[in-house]
């Protein structure tokens, strides 16, 4: 019986896995994490909409009634496409047939130091970490006597106008409008600033210029500043520098670009410039026939030209027909080109605000939502989360809150020794503080 190795269980590994439960074959199933994660909707996670759980299910779960397939938690350092082996730190693992789904990491075009300062959104821990870095900026924000600290604490910079950063910018004004509002005494959370920059000439630069135009001003009717034609020079601990014009900011969040995992160069195959394989039209590696790459690592051109966009319908698509042409091959049938059926393209922007592009139909605002909802709670895996999804959807809708604003990991010590004596001083004459009692530290709140 032949084995089939998939790296990764994102949507294309997964999809694949699922299509060869029926087939003469042992599957392995391979991933650094245990659970796959529902990307798409990561930004609420982030923004604590939604709590990790509700977005991501055990890998072992979702195989569990698939009798072929087993699962391996490792990652994988290395491919021998001669020797048929995957390569993990502490071992290997040989193959007949490999399927590879290693999907994509933040690209930050050269500045790779920016990564510390500004996190991108690929896993749940990154949106852990965005969540705590937001949540935190609030807090210290409460505690800072001084308007201009304070005001570098409020600001909220996301680089990039793609689908990533228009749901994080839609959020993160969300939350500080409604949410926030009346929980601080001292700060005035909907008073935040938030900035969304693009480099292109419109945000959303991929979708027709009518949706990119409508997607700006519904971000413009949720406060956010919308900045085209703006490219970043510089990123640091203290804000954003678009060549000599500085922007003072504490928190900013990453949504500009993406990067092929590093396992492409291991194949040994040409790639296009983003590090991506050029795939064979069977989604083949050229010169192996037993390698398949799908997904955000794949580089494949559509009949007109236009390149297999890196979407969540791609990579299922792609995985089915990767096993697809396994079966086919075992039954000694010759393999199939792989044809994308493009269904359209939608990013949500706010509450009731969206817009979708379906080919001659395009829509924006409520109805754009409303379909933009229903595809996302479709395609979240297992019932439990599509009950959990809709349950807190329908909840934040009504209530405008967010029921997950823990402050997880290490929260960093926002105020030094003379930080405390001046917000003392600060505060003594409006009573909030008095001169004899200590400032009490920043809370975390649920």
């Amino acid at each position: 019986m032949e084995h089939v190795v998939i790296i990764g269980a994102g949507f294309g590994g997964l999809y694949a896995a699922r299509a060869l439960r029926h087939e003469p074959v042992r599957v392995t199933v391979i991933d650094r994490h245990n659970h796959h994660t529902f990307q798409p909707l990561l930004y609420q996670v982030a923004t604590a909409g939604l709590s990790a759980s509700d977005i991501a299910t055990p890998i072992r779960h979702i195989l569990r009634k698939q009798k072929n397939t087993s699962v391996i938690l490792a990652e994988v350092k290395a491919i021998d496409p001669v020797q048929k082996r995957v390569i993990f730190e502490d071992g290997e693992l040989g193959y007949d047939k490999l399927i590879v789904a290693a999907g994509a990491s933040h690209s930050y075009f050269g500045h790779d130091a920016w990564e510390a300062v500004a996190p991108g959104l690929k896993t749940v821990e990154d949106a852990l970490e965005i969540r705590r870095r937001v949540l935190v900026a609030f807090e210290a924000a409460e505690r800072e006597p001084d308007p201009a600290l304070r005001s570098a604490w409020m600001t909220f910079v996301v680089v990039g106008g793609g689908p990533t950063g228009v749901e994080l910018a839609g959020a993160l004004s969300e939350l500080a409008r409604h949410t926030l509002v009346r929980e601080f005494r001292h700060i005035d959370p909907s008073k935040a600033r938030i900035l969304l920059l693009e480099g292109a000439g419109q945000v959303l630069p991929t979708y027709v210029p009518e949706l990119g135009e409508r997607a700006r001003q519904q971000l413009e009717a949720l406060n956010v500043e919308v900045r085209t034609d703006c490219r970043v020079t510089d990123i640091d601990e203290e804000g954003v520098s678009i060549g000599d014009k500085r922007i003072d900011a504490k928190t900013v969040l990453w949504g500009a670009g993406v990067a092929a995992s590093s396992l492409a160069r291991a194949l040994g195959a040409p790639l296009d410039r983003a590090g991506r394989v050029l795939v064979a039209p069977d989604l083949t590696v050229p010169g192996h026939e037993d390698i398949y790459v799908i997904g955000d690592l794949a580089s494949l051109k559509q009949e007109d030209g236009t390149p297999v966009p890196g979407v969540a319908p791609a990579a299922i698509q792609g995985g089915r027909h990767a096993a697809l042409n396994i079966a086919r091959t075992l039954r000694g049938l010759p393999r199939l080109p792989f044809r994308y059926n493009d269904r359209g393209s939608m990013a949500t922007i706010g509450r009731a605000a969206a817009v979708a592009d379906f080919g001659k139909l395009k829509l924006s605002g409520f109805l754009a939502w409303l379909a933009w909802l229903f595809v996302h709670i479709l395609f979240l895996i297992g019932f439990r989360n599509r009950f959990l999804v809709l349950f807190s959807w329908a909840l934040s809708y009504v209530t405008y809150q967010r029921a997950s604003r823990l402050i997880t990991g290490e929260i960093p010590p926002l105020l030094l020794e003379d930080h405390h004596a001046r917000a003392l001083e600060a505060r003594k004459d409006d009573g909030a503080v008095r001169r004899s009692q200590p400032m009490e530290p920043a809370r975390t709140r649920a």
